[in-house]
Parts: structure tokens; sequence; C-alpha cells
């Protein structure tokens, strides 16, 4: 299908007989005829919904269109923009860590780099586009887990050069986050030129009229969180389900199922 296409039909298909317009749960929480049911859930062995702060079928029909939109394998809806960049972050990220983020970002999403993440324990250090590969990399530490950009800078209109941030990010092992908010999907794809996440203010111009506040996470799924050395916590075991491991139950979901059933789940 064209972009155009996918606008109207992606995510959402109606069953026979089914109503054609996307319709809106207004739930928190689902219903199952068995307790056994519900363990699957919690256990993370089925992906139906049961309750709304992790999932919403609403939700999920705008997340496959927007996934879809963007070449990716999944996505998450979030509350702001802000918190897509946060639960992105927050991922793969944790006290001790570092992050390499462009300084024509958004305001704030520069101060969330700079004052938040510094409070919870993330390094954050800035480049200048106008720096050589060599100077970029030589700010990129052992405990660098991703470089952040942003297509077209809110609001400098700054481009950020997707290609070759990609192969310095991949030269290191870590993933490139482009928060794609002023291009959009339909005038720029991050992930054919080499990004492995996006993020989106859902509030510009996939709201388009102002009403809405929100945001969204998008993943390739390209990245090999198994293959790189820098993120244990794909390959080895979560606890908190058990013992179960993200690459191996998940394989290329493995980033944002991650994000939901992690972030989303403790931090809302």
């Amino acid at each position: 299908m064209k972009d155009s296409t996918k606008c109207l039909h992606s995510g959402y298909k109606p069953e026979n007989a089914g109503p054609g317009a996307m319709p809106i749960y207004q739930s928190t929480t689902f219903r199952y005829e068995s307790t056994q049911a519900i363990a699957d859930l919690f256990d993370l062995k089925t992906d139906t919904p049961f309750y709304s702060r992790l999932g919403n079928p609403t939700c999920g029909f705008v997340e496959q269109k927007i996934a879809a939109l963007e070449g990716g394998v999944g996505a998450m809806l979030t509350s702001s923009g802000q918190a897509a960049t946060l639960t992105a972050i927050l991922t793969i990220a944790k006290a001790g860590d570092h992050i390499l983020c462009s300084s024509t970002v958004y305001g704030g999403t520069f101060n969330l780099m700079a004052v938040t993440f510094k409070r919870m324990g993330i390094d954050v250090t800035f480049f200048e586009q106008s720096e050589t590969d060599e100077q970029v990399e030589a700010k990129i530490k052992p405990n660098t887990k991703a470089i952040f950009g942003e297509t077209l800078a809110n609001p400098a209109l700054t481009i950020f050069d997707i290609e070759r941030f990609a192969n310095i990010a991949h030269k290191h092992e870590i993933p490139l986050i482009i928060d794609n908010t002023f291009a959009t999907p339909i005038l720029c794809k991050p992930f054919d030129f080499g990004a492995d996440i996006v993020v989106h203010s859902t509030t510009k111009y996939f709201d388009g009229h102002a009403v809405q506040v929100g945001g969204v996470v998008v993943d390739s799924g390209k990245f090999d969180w198994a293959k790189s050395s820098k993120f244990p916590e794909f390959v080895t075991p979560d606890e908190s389900y058990h013992g179960l491991v993200y690459t191996q139950t998940f394989g290329k979901l493995a980033f944002i199922v991650k994000a939901r059933v992690q972030i989303m789940r403790d931090l809302g």
C-alpha cells in the first residue's frame, strides 16, 4: 500500500459486518473466561489486552498504523512526545550509562537530556553536527548506549544526517534514535537511512488540529540486541517475568516489548 492508503487502512481491519470506522474502546480492563487466560497474559504468553495502561485495542490500531507508515515492526503510544523520548532511553539505559545527543534537538528534549537524566544518573554529552566523524566518535564512551538526533530540529530546522550518524552508532554497537516529529513518516522514513528507533510527538502533525497531546515509540526491529555486547538486559533473564529473555522470546520485537512490559508497566 502507498502511504495515503496506509493512513486510511493500516492497523484497523474490520471483521465481516464490523464497523468501518475504528472503534473507541472505553474500558480499563477486559474480561476472560478463565484464570489461566489471565495468568498467560501476565506471563506474556499471549498479547491480547488486559489493562489499558499497557495497551488498549484502540491504541493498538493506531500503533499498528504508525508502525506501518514508518516501516517498523511495532510501536507503543505514550501520553506525550516527552514520554516517548523518556521511554525509548530508559528501555536501554540506566544509572551509570551515557547517551550522545545532538545539540540542536527540541528544547524540552535538551532539558530532559541535560538536567533530568543527570538527576537519574544517566550522563549525556552533546555534539555539533558540524563535527567530524572522529570528533563525534571521541565522545562515545564504553557505557554509551545510544546516539539521539532529530530529523528536522524543533525549532531550528537543522537537518540531521541520519545515515552518517547511523554508521557511527553501529560501528560502536549502539542504536541510533531519531525524533521524526517535524518530518513525519510521510516526508522522511529514518529506518530507510539506518535509524533503529523512532519517536514522535503525535501532538504535532499526527494530530494536525491541536486537540490531542501524545507520543509514540517505533521499533525498526533491525538492531541486533543479542549481537551487541552493551545490552545484557536483553539477553539475560528478567526476574520480574520469571526469567524471560527478551531476545529469545520476542526476536525482532525485543525492544518494543521491553519498552511496554517493563517501562510502561512500571512508570505508566
